[in-house]
């Protein structure tokens, strides 16, 4: 029987997984500078926690969801995403306390599912990087997590993004909003696609959201939220828009945009690159909002949240479009040769000191002849051979060439193993 993975997953094999450990590593780095701290929740979590927090109507829970009954019969869901595992673990262990610093910024990566039609940067198990950041209702955290996000893609060297933002208000503009969504629905009820017409009446924004081309049609004459946006809300909206025009931001105001899950509230938004490889026209890769009132609905205090999910595999399928140069990430420093009988003991504790030091070393493990070891040496692109034969047995020393340069020396095996780095600098020019 011939095994393979199952449809919609995909194997990541080492050349491609060096360009997904720079992505997650620059996507630390970028985390770091702005003092979000790493949380790792359970890749299941019961049914509830989604159901709760995605919407009954949204896609993600009517048809995408990977659920089951496990054996003692508890429902149990994969993570569709990763907010509401976050907000959950946020409840769950109080760090909403008087002890931890406002607000808590967190950052999360790992595989997300979701059943859907595999295509391009989008499989049944997915990953994701994202952010979460709960205690502060200001605009200036908005546009923090926004900036973050921007900053990261072209840390990555990401070109060509495209940044839309909408705000969905607070709960007086909803009410509003959504009767006036229903009034303007209403008379094309008959047109509506099936699942349009299911949400409706149980949430109108969720048509906006729908990818039916005739739904779409039927959505562009629709009434914009910002006209009927609360005081406190417009204030809100208007402060985001300033801040990132002060932070030099280019984006666009979208008021059809309402992402795909019901706990937002104020400001979206979404990062889109234009390229063919994710299909026609703009695609998102990165994408959020604020969501006052989640933390409440999974059974913690009044807490404003706010934060965004990156997909890695776009990401990737966008870089290598756009044929982003990664730095190189698996340098090999030494390459051990033994030549002749008995050498290869020897040649294992020099690569094992080696490592040790601090740098990465490798030797061969196939008994093969100095000719096919020092074209492995080449191949890897090791700055360093350090070379052993009968001879250097004797005399307890090693040849160390640059492969660079070519310049040899012959050096005592005990420098070698004691300080490495000294033999370097007292033998070859950093320039080599």
């Amino acid at each position: 029987m011939r095994y393979q993975r199952p449809k919609g997953t995909a194997d990541i094999l080492p050349d491609e997984a060096k360009k997904w450990g720079y992505v997650e590593e620059t996507a630390r780095m970028i985390f770091d500078n702005y003092r979000y701290h790493e949380i790792r929740t359970p890749l299941f979590e019961n049914f509830e926690v989604f159901s709760r927090t995605s919407g009954d109507t949204s896609d993600v829970v009517t048809k995408e969801m990977y659920d089951f009954h496990d054996k003692g019969d508890r429902h149990i869901s994969l993570r569709p995403e990763g907010t509401a595992g976050v907000v959950r673990a946020f409840v769950e262990n109080k760090l909403y306390g008087p002890e931890h610093q406002k607000p808590v910024k967190l950052f999360y990566m790992g595989s997300m599912f979701r059943y859907e039609r595999p295509q391009s940067g989008r499989q049944r198990e997915f990953h994701q990087i994202g952010v979460e950041a709960f205690g502060s209702n200001e605009p200036e955290l908005d546009v923090e997590v926004i900036s973050m996000a921007m900053d990261l893609l072209k840390h990555v060297g990401l070109t060509g993004v495209r940044l839309a933002i909408n705000t969905l208000g607070d709960q007086e503009t909803r009410t509003n909003y959504r009767q006036a969504l229903i009034d303007y629905l209403d008379p094309f009820f008959d047109e509506l696609s099936d699942d349009s017409k299911t949400r409706l009446h149980k949430n109108p924004l969720r048509v906006l959201d729908s990818k039916d081309n005739r739904d779409q049609e039927i959505v562009k004459g629709a009434p914009s939220i910002l006209d009927y946006l609360s005081e406190d809300s417009q204030k809100h909206f208007e402060a985001v828009k300033h801040l990132l025009d002060t932070l030099g931001i280019d984006y666009d105001v979208d008021d059809n945009m309402v992402r795909g899950l019901d706990y937002y509230t104020h400001t979206i938004f979404e990062i889109m690159v234009d390229s063919r490889s994710l299909g026609e026209g703009y695609t998102t890769i990165c994408a959020g909002g604020r969501y006052n009132g989640l933390v409440e609905e999974l059974g913690g205090p009044e807490t404003p949240g706010i934060g965004f999910g990156l997909g890695v595999e776009r990401l990737m399928v966008l870089m290598d479009a756009q044929e982003v140069k990664l730095p190189v990430l698996d340098q090999l420093d030494v390459y051990a040769v033994g030549i002749g009988e008995g050498t290869s003991e020897a040649t294992l504790k020099i690569v094992q000191a080696l490592r040790n030091d601090g740098f990465s070393a490798d030797r061969d493990y196939l008994d093969r002849k100095p000719k096919a070891q020092f074209k492995s040496a080449d191949k890897l692109n090791a700055q360093f051979t350090i070379t052993i034969g009968e001879k250097e047995l004797e005399s307890d020393s090693a040849n160390v060439k640059s492969m660079v340069s070519g310049k040899e020396v012959n050096v005592p095996l005990k420098d070698i193993t004691a300080n490495f780095n000294e033999v370097i600098t007292n033998n070859f020019n950093f320039d080599e």
